[in-house]
């Protein structure tokens, strides 16, 4: 039934003026049903996925995959994973598959319980277990990079950056618990496609947020329907549940990368005159929303099988973008063209420009921690690594050229290349 109902309402296709109006739910499909769009004109203000699975989950009926179903085997490694769960060699592919694509729920279950905050906060257990999985369905699992798994990963390194001595010392548990709910649900719902996607085709997200932050308004607001929905919070005070509520719409709404220099700005201007306050709640929160910022694009950060994997899927999502674009007749975004854009090139601009200036601001701030000098020296490696390949891309191009032959494709030579 699941499968069935979300592909009824998986695509509309609309024409309002020169533009196509679509709803995300199966971008990836290589035809889109005409007859779906004529039978079925389906509007969704808010996910169908989410109202869905959240009307299952509150009447009570548990998701068939479970975790507690899987074999004693891969919950044992899985534990043992989950021991090791601060260090940065993390590897969230294998622990994804280890508890059966439960990584998100897993991993959430995991850090509340070490933290202390469902002691703390008093949290129902069987509550907040169905919270999680309202959560990790809301996400498209067949977006190649903004999926559960990838919230799984920052949440991961969320958690990293949260036991930072500089910043674990001065942590309430409200800070904690903000931290890990904003980096698990930071992309919810995401539709597999940018902002300027949404504004071109005239999509109702974009009307709805004015053009201004459409994907991280969308993700919080999703985010706020869960929480309110499962009553997760239902029994803390009116005012807490609110200031919880704003508090992590303003993590969600950082990580817009129309507003990097905003925060880098600050941060510098910060580091520089030494007056951050971590006594300061506003100070506090203002690290807490570096630290998602720099959790949401640590994959260049990673060990490089790791940050390869990452840095393939995201690629991926841009070219298929692209291949929309081009199927509707609009102009090609940005990075999303494969014939132009490929995934070295792509890499080492977001790397120089995006990932280097924070992080190194971060390593100021943390003060060049074992884990901040760790993160910079793969960050290195890494870009060292796609410089590698670019070039031997174009020296590959240019034989091409010269000899007329075609040889394989950029993906192959990349996939081919194993050394460091």
């Amino acid at each position: 039934g699941d499968a069935r109902v979300r592909g009824q309402t998986g695509v509309v296709s609309e024409r309002r003026g020169s533009y196509p109006f679509i709803d995300f739910r199966l971008l990836n499909n290589t035809t889109l049903s005409g007859e779906i769009g004529t039978k079925k004109k389906v509007k969704r203000l808010l996910s169908f996925q989410r109202y869905f699975h959240a009307s299952r989950l509150l009447r009570g009926i548990v998701p068939q995959a479970s975790l507690y179903l899987l074999d004693e085997d891969y919950l044992g490694q899985a534990r043992h994973m989950l021991s090791k769960v601060g260090m940065w060699d993390f590897d969230i592919f294998l622990f994804d598959r280890l508890t059966n694509g439960n990584s998100l729920v897993t991993l959430l279950c995991h850090l509340f319980n070490v933290h202390g905050l469902i002691h703390h906060f008093q949290l129902d257990m069987v509550t907040l277990h169905r919270f999680f999985v309202m959560v990790q369905e809301d996400y498209h699992s067949q977006n190649p990079y903004h999926n559960a798994v990838h919230a799984a990963d920052v949440t991961q390194a969320m958690h990293c950056y949260l036991r930072e001595p500089k910043l674990a010392n001065f942590l309430t548990p409200s800070d904690i618990m903000l931290g890990l709910l904003a980096a698990a649900a930071h992309d919810v719902d995401h539709p597999g496609v940018n902002q300027p996607f949404l504004i071109k085709t005239k999509h109702h997200l974009a009307s709805l947020y004015q053009n201004v932050s459409v994907l991280e308004n969308h993700h919080w607001r999703s985010t706020i329907g869960m929480l309110r929905e499962s009553r997760l919070l239902a029994h803390l005070p009116k005012e807490v549940t609110q200031d919880i509520e704003q508090q992590l719409g303003s993590l969600i709404l950082a990580t817009d990368i129309n507003r990097q220099n905003e925060f880098l700005i600050r941060l510098k201007s910060h580091l520089d005159n030494q007056d951050l306050r971590l006594e300061d709640a506003q100070d506090r929160h203002f690290m807490l929303q570096i630290a998602l910022k720099c959790a949401d694009i640590c994959n260049p950060c990673r060990v490089w099988d790791l940050s390869k994997q990452w840095s393939d899927r995201v690629c991926e999502e841009f070219y298929r973008q692209g291949d929309l674009e081009q199927k509707f007749e609009l102009e090609i975004s940005p990075l999303c063209n494969q014939q132009k854009d490929t995934v070295p090139s792509i890499q080492i601009g977001f790397m120089t420009y995006i990932v280097e200036p924070l992080f190194e601001r971060w390593a100021q701030f943390t003060g060049n921690t074992p884990l901040s000098e760790n993160m910079l020296n793969h960050l290195r490696r890494n870009k060292a690594k796609w410089r590698s390949l670019l070039h031997k891309q174009h020296s590959s191009s240019r034989s091409n050229d010269h000899s007329g032959q075609v040889t394989g494709s950029q993906e192959q030579t990349l996939n081919e290349e194993e050394t460091p």
